[in-house]
């Protein structure tokens, strides 16, 4: 393992307790969702959460999109604490269950503790193999630049090497992700960022614009680089025209080419870098091997962060992602056991 520390890799984003079960298509059709899908909840959603509880067999999974990815990434390197993870819960069971959770995987949580408001929880409805994910930030929402600017904090910025971000993030806090990304800069350390949900190149454009340019590693599935170049009218639907305009966009650190990484299910991911375009099969599971593809995306970053903080290729990373991806989706929620076995 290559020089592993604390603190090596840094996140933020929206940390959510995942109420999870396996519900019928008529129950999304009750509560306007649509399978393989992520929204954030409004008001008619509200009583989704309760009747997960009361009438189905909910599970609880500690949850959000970058704590799964460093979930899954502790996992795979087997050193606790490598990643730390910033994000803001309330002051209730559900906080103590999700640092409990997240911290005995070995992620290093940093938490805001928000008293007015009820810590974050995600709705991961099951519908045969597919996921509908609605999401209730709660808490997640009340995140604030001033935690990261913290003494304690602000060291482990300056020691970070790798730094992470969620599109969900977007939605809380642009004033901290522009923080870290330009602390990414200055440093000329790689600032990742995930386009999270079509949602958020759709409806957030102008936070997305904002953030881009110090973007050195992007990562999004076919129906999130369909969604961004839709709203950038980049004039294509081929994802691999999409990559090599993603990548071609504006950048703050002209030393360091952006990386386009687009994965489409069970078809190849596509790595865009320097111009030039590579493919990695998926090896497809049988249907039956499939439980819950909710937090394939997550894992497959997991995998991808815990080779490139070993300073591995980014085609190691990719194959650790699709490894990773793989091993999830054939369990329950984004959960893992045991030692894991990825060979490069």
């Amino acid at each position: 393992m290559a020089n592993l520390r604390d603190g090596l890799l840094l996140g933020c984003g929206n940390p959510l307790l995942d109420i999870s079960a396996t519900v019928e298509s008529e129950f999304l059709a009750k509560y306007d969702m649509l399978p393989n899908n992520a929204i954030l909840a409004e008001d008619k959603h509200m009583p989704i959460y309760n009747e997960l509880i009361e009438k189905y067999k909910a599970e609880y999974i500690a949850g959000g999109s970058v704590q799964n990815s460093f979930r899954v990434a502790q996992w795979i390197l087997q050193r606790p604490k490598v990643a730390v993870f910033f994000g803001c819960v309330g002051q209730d069971k559900y906080s103590e269950i999700l640092s409990e959770k997240a911290s005995s995987d070995g992620v290093n949580v940093q938490y805001q503790r928000c008293k007015e408001t009820p810590t974050g929880t995600c709705a991961v409805l099951i519908t045969g193999t597919q996921r509908s994910l609605c999401a209730n930030l709660a808490a997640a929402n009340n995140f604030t630049v001033d935690h990261l600017t913290t003494p304690e904090n602000e060291k482990y910025l300056k020691e970070a090497e790798y730094f992470y971000i969620s599109g969900f993030f977007l939605t809380v806090s642009v004033e901290s992700i522009l923080l870290v990304a330009k602390r990414a800069l200055a440093q000329d350390r790689p600032f990742m960022m995930n386009l999270s949900a079509p949602f958020i190149p759709q409806f957030f454009k102008d936070n997305l614009d904002q953030v881009f340019p110090y973007i050195d590693i992007i990562f999004g599935n076919e129906t999130e680089a369909l969604a961004f170049a839709e709203k950038q009218e980049l004039g294509t639907e081929d994802l691999k025209e999409i990559g090599l305009k993603m990548a071609a966009l504006p950048k703050q650190n002209s030393g360091r080419g952006r990386v386009v990484i687009i994965t489409q299910g069970s078809d190849p991911v596509l790595l865009i870098q320097d111009g030039k375009i590579a493919e990695y099969p998926v090896e497809k599971l049988a249907t039956e091997q499939i439980v819950d593809t909710n937090g394939a995306g997550d894992a497959f970053v997991g995998g991808f962060l815990a080779q490139l903080v070993q300073h591995e290729s980014y085609e190691t990373c990719i194959k650790c992602g699709i490894w990773a991806a793989r091993q999830i989706i054939q369990r329950s929620g984004c959960t893992f056991e045991g030692v894991p076995t990825f060979k490069a």
